[in-house]
């Protein structure tokens, strides 16, 4: 049995310990091995051997000498001389025996003289004695002496012999005890050397192609920018931290008499945060930044009803009351044209009183309009009618390829709200049409202008000599993306981060100490109670239809996936009977859509069936129940649906009816994004059992309905 020692790659030769010990530890076992080897063979020897004659009948019996045993090697010696004597004996027979013939005396010596070494190639066999009877009377006194004498001899050897055995069966059973002993250290010492390698394994210096080791996946941190990981952080409860109007630095005494007859007295949290940071960056003017310096980029992550519209609405009304030449100098984009309506007469109301001009470009009016409202043509050129434009994307990239005399060149402020649909979208490339129509310099005089803009470069001693009108991006979002990627789609600049996405953790100190959560992406409204319903397919209208008519929800916002789907459902509930019901999608035109949304508010309509059109900053007034009857299939999406209800401080409650194979889903998706206090409601079966009948009444007038609906269209 051999040891061998396997070296790790890359093992260095200066562990001389670690080397000596299992050298020590391989003679030992080498050791144990040869004993081993020699007891095996001591046990396959017989342990004793039959006398031999060595010559004729009066031959004396030589014994047998066991082989291999320690301490025997002069007993060898003696019984090799006693052979030898007995030979020269049988020479002397041969010559007295000479009417045998020289073949036989010649076999008898051969065999004579073979007798010396057979006894040590005997070792498992035994040979049987072999009586020689001889002839001659004179020869039989000298042959019965030698016997004799050898008889005497070997009586003496074995008394001998048994004396050593036992003396060596004593000492066996002791070396044994010791090999025993000196085995179990042995591996006790083998596992404490590997047990040590492993706790501290050498230093590698090799790369071994094709090998591995089983180690934990550690979860990759992000690495954000400064601004993204470090921003300035905005209370989240809007109730316990309003701002009287009076306290914010810097707003005019004239918006401060609009706020006021408007019914606002106090700023929300984020407002109070960002209308000063907006107002000291064109402290200067709009014609030049601070200190001559480009302004910093400004974003806004909030939750949805947290005023992030009157946020920049505000400074830039403010900004631009002193303006003397009709020069397009804000620009808003958003998603949704029910948006851009909603900022238009925000808008309009504060600048009402004053010479600005508010343009809204939606598509819902014919091209030719829209570019009459936005330039006239004159013996001296084309002039611009609007200082603000709230505008779509689609529509807007229209008017800057198309409309002769529209320019961007004067632009000061670019505000972008639901900024992570426009990163996501991108809207054709609209962004970066926008950007280069604000660098582009026409062949007109305007371009020899003092405070015509170029595009930013490196900063020097030329490109500082004349001033120029900067471009700062206002973005506004309650789900911003954190991604550094799509941000850099923006091209911002020197950008300062206000968030609402952060941890509370109370101190026995002086206050709520505020700590950014990483876990926590998105943040909802602080009145808002989540519930999720989990059901089947079946009785997912039964579970809304008990929520209006036996549970009396009142002036109830549904969501759906698609518009057939939430038309579908629009005609069911019709058909049911008993609730005011009324849908919102692409299917309804414009004036259509305007006119359900001003019976909602009234409270005309109890229930209203919607795509997630209306998901997107719409602010729609007294919403006490948001119902997701189709479960959103993005985390966004879900953030802004539910942010229909409990706006600007006030109560609500959002319910999602969940089928039971997407209940995990569900909420591992919440659970990703941080949000945890969502709760389990049941509707047991036998709360629906009274509206079955009348809901499979309702299936066949809704059968017939479609029916109907798809004849007209083949029509």
């Amino acid at each position: 049995m051999a040891l061998f020692r396997i070296r790790r790659y890359g093992e260095e030769e200066e562990g001389s310990e670690a080397e000596d010990r299992a050298r020590v530890l391989l003679e030992r076992l080498r050791q144990q091995a040869r004993a081993r080897q020699l007891k095996r063979q001591q046990e396959a020897q017989p342990e004793g051997g039959e006398d031999e004659l060595c010559g004729g009948t009066g031959q004396g019996d030589a014994g047998q000498s066991p082989e291999g045993k320690p301490g025997e090697g002069a007993r060898k010696r003696k019984g090799e001389s006693e052979e030898e004597a007995c030979a020269q004996g049988q020479k002397k027979l041969k010559k007295k025996q000479q009417h045998r013939s020289s073949s036989e005396g010649r076999e008898d010596a051969e065999e004579a003289a073979d007798g010396s070494t057979s006894s040590k190639k005997r070792e498992t066999r035994k040979k049987p004695q072999v009586p020689q009877e001889r002839a001659e009377a004179d020869s039989e006194g000298d042959i019965q002496q030698q016997g004799n004498k050898s008889n005497l001899k070997n009586k003496y050897f074995k008394r001998k012999n048994e004396n050593e055995e036992t003396e060596g069966a004593e000492t066996r059973e002791k070396e044994e005890s010791e090999r025993a002993e000196g085995s179990q250290s042995a591996e006790e010492e083998l596992s404490l050397a590997a047990s040590e390698e492993e706790a501290d394994p050498p230093p590698s210096s090799l790369m071994v192609l094709g090998d591995y080791d089983i180690k934990p996946v550690q979860k990759v941190q992000p690495f954000l920018p400064q601004w993204l990981a470090q921003p300035k952080l905005v209370k989240k409860r809007i109730k316990d931290n309003l701002v009287p109007i009076g306290d914010v630095p810097g707003v005019h005494p004239w918006l401060l008499k609009k706020l006021k007859m408007n019914g606002i007295e106090s700023f929300f949290p984020v407002q109070a945060e960002v209308i000063p940071a907006v107002l000291q960056s064109a402290s200067s003017g709009y014609l030049l930044g601070r200190g001559g310096y480009r302004p910093k980029d400004i974003c806004v992550s909030a939750p949805t009803g947290s005023g992030k519209t009157l946020a920049f609405v505000i400074p830039i009304v403010q900004v631009l009351l002193d303006r003397v030449v009709c020069q397009v100098r804000a620009l808003v984009v958003l998603p949704t044209k029910e948006l851009a309506q909603q900022v238009s007469k925000v808008f309009n109301v504060y600048t009402d009183g004053t010479s600005l001009k508010v343009v809204l470009i939606t598509g819902q009016k014919a091209f030719a309009k829209e570019q009459e409202m936005l330039v006239q043509k004159r013996v001296t050129g084309y002039c611009s009618l609007a200082d603000i434009i709230v505008a779509t994307p689609g529509r807007l990239t229209d008017h800057i390829s198309q409309t002769p005399g529209f320019s961007l060149a004067q632009l000061r402020f670019l505000v972008i709200d639901e900024a992570d649909r426009m990163i996501d979208d991108m809207h054709q490339n609209c962004l970066n049409q926008i950007v280069k129509a604000a660098f582009q310099t026409g062949n007109d005089s305007s371009s020899s202008m003092l405070f015509q803009r170029t595009k930013p470069g490196p900063l020097t001693a030329a490109s500082s000599c004349s001033p120029q009108i900067p471009l700062q991006k206002l973005l506004f979002s309650a789900t911003l993306t954190q991604d550094p990627e799509k941000l850099q789609q923006l091209d911002l600049f020197l950008p300062c981060l206000f968030t609402s996405v952060y941890s509370e953790q109370k101190t026995l100190g002086d206050g709520p100490e505020t700590e950014q959560d990483s876990n926590s992406k998105y943040t909802l409204p602080e009145e808002l109670s989540q519930h999720y319903v989990p059901c089947d397919l079946n009785s997912k209208p039964l579970i809304l239809l008990h929520f209006m008519l036996r549970m009396k929800f009142t002036r109830v916002l549904c969501f759906t996936n698609s518009r057939e789907a939430s038309h579908r459902l629009f005609l069911l509930v019709q058909a049911f009977g008993g609730v005011p019901v009324a849908e919102f999608s692409s299917r309804l035109s414009p004036s259509e859509r305007q006119r359900t949304m001003r019976e909602f508010e009234q409270g005309k309509i109890q229930l209203l069936i919607s795509t997630d059109a209306t998901a997107r900053g719409i602010d729609v007034k007294e919403v006490n129940y948001v119902i997701n009857y189709d479960a959103p299939q993005y985390i966004r999406t879900y953030v802004h649906r539910v942010g229909r209800t409990a706006r600007a401080g006030k109560v609500g409650t959002a319910f999602s009816l969940v089928l039971r194979i997407q209940e995990r889903r569900f909420l591992r998706m919440l659970g990703d994004a941080g949000i945890q206090d969502i709760k389990r409601q049941t509707v047991k079966g036998n709360s629906l059992k009274p509206l079955v009948q009348q809901y499979e009444e309702a299936l066949c007038k809704l059968e017939k309905t479609v029916k109907n609906e798809r004849a007209q269209k083949r029509a």
